[in-house]
């Protein structure tokens, strides 16, 4: 096992029990660095969320920080939009795949940098 690997699975699992979407850094390992095409490395990403978000279910459960009713209700339209992706996914290939996964990722740090920066300066105006 390479150190990279290593890492790539420690930080998945990490950032995947905050809810902060690990899957993401399993991808980009395993399509840079072990050169898995797009559409596998999503497969392999997917398999190893099962343990991890079962395992991050059980300490929040436990915890009593989830909200049941509003679970299924949310998960049952993930349910739909799974099988919408997936049909998407099938369409539209893997390389292009990977490049609207790209976009994404660059989309949602933008977002946390400027939404933070916001945060920031309405605190400030607070004072």
């Amino acid at each position: 096992m390479t150190i990279a690997a290593l890492l790539a699975g420690l930080f998945s699992g990490i950032l995947g029990a905050m809810g902060l979407g690990g899957g993401a850094v399993l991808i980009i390992y395993l399509t840079l660095f072990t050169e898995t095409e797009q559409l596998t490395a999503q497969g392999i990403n997917l398999l190893f969320f099962i343990p991890t978000a079962l395992l991050a279910v059980i300490i929040y459960a436990v915890k009593k920080k989830i909200k049941w009713r509003l679970t299924v209700k949310i998960s049952l339209w993930g349910l739909l939009g799974t099988v919408l992706g997936m049909s998407l996914t099938s369409l539209l290939g893997g390389e292009l795949t990977a490049k609207i996964f790209g976009g994404l990722l660059i989309l949602m740090g933008l977002s946390e940098i400027f939404k933070r920066d916001a945060k920031n300066v309405a605190e400030k105006k607070k004072r």
